[in-house]
């Protein structure tokens, strides 16, 4: 499973919850892919995903948050997409 946290530079909100949403999903779940996608080079992506506010979460090509959610919306997401992934 893939998550991606769209940001700027210079985004205090986004520098202040990185870690925490980080460790959120990787304790989700173990097969979590992180990473970090800065809008200022990868714009025409972000438009792709559908990204239109920062901070903003992607999860699998999937736009979940338009705006920074708590480390438990976070894993509540992830839990729920395996649930659904299962059936």
């Amino acid at each position: 499973m893939r998550v991606e946290l769209f940001h700027a530079p210079g985004c205090s909100r986004c520098a202040a919850a990185r870690e925490d949403l980080k460790a959120a999903a990787t304790a989700a779940r173990a097969d979590v892919e992180w990473r970090e996608v800065n809008v200022l080079d990868e714009m025409d992506y972000a438009v792709e995903r559908g990204v239109l506010f920062l901070p903003a979460i992607v999860i699998d090509g999937e736009l979940v948050f338009s705006a920074l959610p708590s480390p438990q919306q976070l894993r509540a997401a992830l839990l729920r997409r395996q649930r659904t992934a299962r059936s």
